[in-house]
């Protein structure tokens, strides 16, 4: 599917933490996710504890806007969301200069653009304008402030995100875990931050459907929601899915043309990262540590009391990041596509792979049952059948069998898939929580 005029659709809504524009794109991504993932939107009430947090309120903007005293509209919320600081105190006063210019923010770098600055926790309000527009006002006039804003806490309109899971089989839990793809909904008129983490996580989860993974494959589970205490208060909710997470990839800032990156895991040597690695070596890219700039929910996911090695993946830095320049103009469709490329490819190895424990002794009678590999049609795959079969002892993952033997990854798990046909080998779920099988 094409990426681009889908981003265009959730790019004007107002996206904040708890938003009427949030819920909208919430519903707008439902449309867009396979039907057979049950995608769903949970509402947590406003005021909740989850661990060391609390679920925040829906914020309500009625009307905002900055005048001057001779009648002079300086900005107006109904044509740019960003022109208020996200989750702003209601105020209407008129204010001198010196009282109205600590709550006025612009974007040196970019004196032409207007900043998003976001205040969910230090409540105060504020007005956001380009440098260029904030240098023009006249300092000897008065102004007047006015936000009509009010903060819900009704548990029928609180806070939400949403899920979708793609299944290679019946089994709830699935025994093989999950792998978990994340990525947050919730910055106000952002084109790359984060909508092109969102519509390319679609683009894979659609992918998945058309080309499904095997039977007995990892569940894939879909996350979207406000970045941080989304995660938290998700994870909180369902303490249960845990322990069948394997890993997790949290995808963000994906549509601009710069080299992607990918940052590894807490546990930095995760299967998770040594797959990474395997699919971005022969592209061009940037590998940095864990939580490194920009850092997001991964933090989360692969945090204290959670502990679910999780990368990220981006193309971060961008020069119009968290600006009006972020919109549809810097996002390019190749570029969606490209993240979903190496993505997918990611979640296709990570999700199929497992432990081979062989139900045989001795030497396999293998042209006595049809697993002889003939040197004329296949040299390197005939060369490791003995290296192959000496790991089936339960300590190698295929991936990490085929990365000893100098093969790829599914010529090998083909082959090993064929002993498991046989009976001569058991599939073993990856392990949990930071193991490096």
């Amino acid at each position: 599917m094409h990426l681009l005029p889908l981003l265009e659709k959730l790019y004007p809504l107002n996206r904040t933490l708890a938003s009427d524009g949030t819920d909208e794109a919430l519903r707008i991504v439902g449309e867009h996710m396979p039907a057979s993932s049950n995608y769903t939107i949970e509402t947590y009430v406003p005021g909740t504890p989850v661990w060391t947090w609390t679920v925040p309120e829906r914020y309500v903007v009625h009307e905002a806007y900055l005048e001057a005293e001779d009648g002079i509209r300086v900005l107006d919320f109904a044509d740019n969301p960003l022109h208020i600081v996200s989750y702003s105190l209601p105020i209407d006063k008129l204010l001198s200069w010196d009282e109205l210019e600590p709550h006025l923010y612009t974007n040196e770098k970019r004196p032409w653009a207007t900043p998003w600055i976001f205040k969910y926790y230090q409540r105060d309000w504020g007005f956001c304008l380009p440098k260029d527009r904030f240098d023009q006002l006249d300092r000897n006039l008065k102004y007047h402030a006015v936000i009509d804003s009010e903060f819900r806490t009704g548990a029928e309109e609180g806070f939400r995100v949403s899920t979708g899971v793609l299944t290679s089989g019946p089994l709830t839990p699935n025994p093989s875990g999950e792998l978990l793809i994340s990525s947050h909904i919730c910055h106000p008129m952002q084109a790359n931050d984060d909508l092109a983490g969102t519509v390319t996580a679609i683009e894979v989860a659609n992918r998945l459907v058309e080309n499904p993974l095997p039977s007995g494959s990892m569940n894939v589970r879909f996350w979207f929601g406000p970045e941080t205490v989304g995660t938290i208060a998700y994870l909180a909710h369902h303490e249960d899915l845990i322990p069948q997470m394997k890993a997790g990839i949290f995808v963000e800032m994906t549509g601009n043309r710069n080299p992607i990156a990918w940052h590894h895991s807490r546990q930095h040597t995760h299967l998770i990262d040594r797959i990474t690695h395997h699919v971005f070596q022969n592209t061009d890219h940037i590998e940095r540590e864990f939580a490194a700039a920009p850092a997001n929910d991964e933090r989360v996911i692969n945090g204290p009391g959670v502990n679910v090695p999780c990368i990220s993946i981006n193309r971060w830095p961008y020069e119009e990041y968290h600006t009006s320049d972020d919109n549809p103009d810097i996002i390019h469709e190749d570029m969606l596509q490209g993240a979903a490329d190496v993505i997918e490819e990611i979640v296709r190895i990570y999700a199929t792979n497992y432990i081979p424990k062989r139900k045989f002794r001795g030497p396999v009678f293998l042209s006595g049952h049809g697993l002889w590999v003939d040197w004329q049609d296949n040299w390197e795959l005939n060369r490791a059948i003995e290296k192959i079969m000496m790991r089936f002892e339960g300590e190698h993952s295929i991936f990490d069998i085929a990365h000893e033997v100098s093969l790829d990854y599914w010529v090998v798990r083909d082959y090993v898939e064929k002993f498991r046909a046989k009976g001569f080998v058991e599939a073993l779920p990856i392990p949990s929580e930071g193991l490096n099988a």
